[in-house]
C-alpha cells in the first residue's frame, strides 16, 4: 500500500494557532510514513489582482516556511499568484492540483475558497475532489480567548488587526508564540550612545506593530537572549519622525555589552514582542528624555522577567 499524500492549501501568513490545527490533521492522516505538503500562496494573491487591497505579510516567505515544517509539513510549496493560475476555474484548480500532485488526503477549513474570483467554496472542493477519489476533510476554526475575555477566530487578519492596536500579547495568543521581528542591524544616528543608551537599529521585512515601546527578548546574533526595550516609529522628542525600529538591549543592571568579536552592525537579530510599555510621545528636555528611557528599560526587564503563560485555546478547540 503507497504511504498517503496529505495536502494543505492557504496563505499561512503567520502560521497561528488555525494554520497549526490544519498542519496536526494532516499530519495524523499521514501518519509516520506519509508525506504533508504545506503549499503556500506567496505573495498573497491580491497583490496581483487589487494590490492596493493587499494585506501586510506578517512575516517574509523564508520565516513562514520554515514554521510550516516546525509545524508538521514535510515540505512546502510555493504558489505564486500567476495570472494564469489567478484564472483558473474552480474545477480547473482541482484538476490541476490533483493530476499534478497527487493527493490522497484534502485538509481545509470551513472558509476555504478557490478558483477565479474564489467562486470555489469548501463543498464544491468536497464534490469536486470525492469525484477523482480524494477525501477532503475540514477542520473547525480555532476559538482564543483574548485577555480582555473576548473569543475571536484565530485568522491572519486578526493577528494583523492586533498588531496595528499594538496588541502584541493578544497577537501572541493567536500566533501561540510572540510575533517575532527579524532582521539586521545597521548602523544609526547614534543618538543613543551620546546618552547613555546605545541602541540597536533593525531593517526587518516583518510586519511592526503600532508605534510605541515594547518589551522584547531579544536574539542578538548567535549570543544569548537578553531582554530589550523597543522604540517603533518616530522619535518626536529629537524632532525626528521618520519610522524605525530601535532597540536598546539589557543586562541585568545596565546597557548590554555585545562580545568584542561582534561587529557595530550588520549582524541577524530577533526581537520577540513580550508586551507594551507606552506611547510614543514627545518629551521635552534631556533630562526627562533620559528619565523616561530608564523607566522603560525597568518596565522591559520586569515584563520580561514574568512572561505571560503560553495562550489557550477553547476546550472544544484543544
Amino acid at each position: 500500500m503507497l504511504s498517503p499524500r496529505v495536502i494543505t492549501i492557504g496563505n499561512f501568513d503567520g502560521v497561528h494557532a488555525g494554520h497549526r490545527a490544519l498542519l496536526s490533521r494532516a499530519r495524523s492522516l499521514a501518519g509516520g510514513d506519509g508525506t504533508v505538503t504545506a503549499m503556500a500562496f506567496d505573495p498573497h494573491p491580491l497583490s496581483r489582482l487589487r494590490p492596493s487591497d493587499a494585506p501586510d505579510m506578517i512575516e517574509p516567505w523564508d520565516t513562514r516556511a520554515r514554521r510550516l515544517l516546525d509545524a508538521g509539513a514535510d515540505e512546502v510549496a510555493r504558489l505564486e499568484p500567476t495570472p494564469e493560475r489567478l484564472s483558473l476555474a474552480p474545477h480547473q484548480f482541482v484538476s490541476w492540483l490533483i493530476e499534478t500532485h497527487r493527493p490522497d488526503h484534502l485538509v481545509e477549513g470551513p472558509d476555504f475558497r478557490f478558483g477565479r474570483g474564489r467562486a470555489g467554496d469548501i463543498r464544491l472542493l468536497q464534490e469536486l475532489a470525492s469525484a477523482r477519489g480524494v477525501a477532503v476533510h475540514v477542520v473547525p476554526p480555532v476559538i482564543v480567548t483574548l485577555r480582555d475575555q473576548s473569543e475571536v477566530v484565530a485568522s491572519s487578519s486578526m493577528v494583523r488587526w492586533l498588531l496595528e492596536q499594538g496588541r502584541v500579547r493578544d497577537a501572541a495568543y493567536v500566533l501561540e508564540r510572540p510575533h517575532e521581528l527579524t532582521g539586521t542591524v545597521v548602523t544609526g544616528d547614534r543618538i543613543g550612545r551620546t546618552i547613555g543608551f546605545p541602541t540597536a537599529n533593525l531593517v526587518t521585512e516583518a510586519m511592526r506593530p503600532a508605534p510605541g515601546v515594547y518589551a522584547a527578548v531579544a536574539l542578538p546574533g548567535d549570543a544569548d537572549p537578553v531582554p530589550a526595550a523597543v522604540h517603533i516609529g518616530g522619535r518626536p522628542s529629537v524632532n525626528d519622525h521618520r519610522p524605525r525600529i530601535e532597540a536598546h538591549l539589557l543586562d541585568d543592571v545596565g546597557p548590554w555589552t555585545p562580545p568584542a568579536s561582534m561587529p557595530e552592525s550588520g549582524w541577524a537579530c530577533t526581537l520577540r514582542l513580550i508586551g507594551r510599555i507606552r506611547d510614543v510621545v514627545k518629551l521635552d528636555g534631556l533630562d526627562r528624555l533620559k528619565s523616561q528611557i530608564a523607566r522603560d528599560c525597568d518596565r522591559a526587564r520586569e515584563i520580561t522577567r514574568h512572561q505571560p503563560r503560553s495562550p489557550m485555546r477553547t476546550p472544544e478547540n484543544a
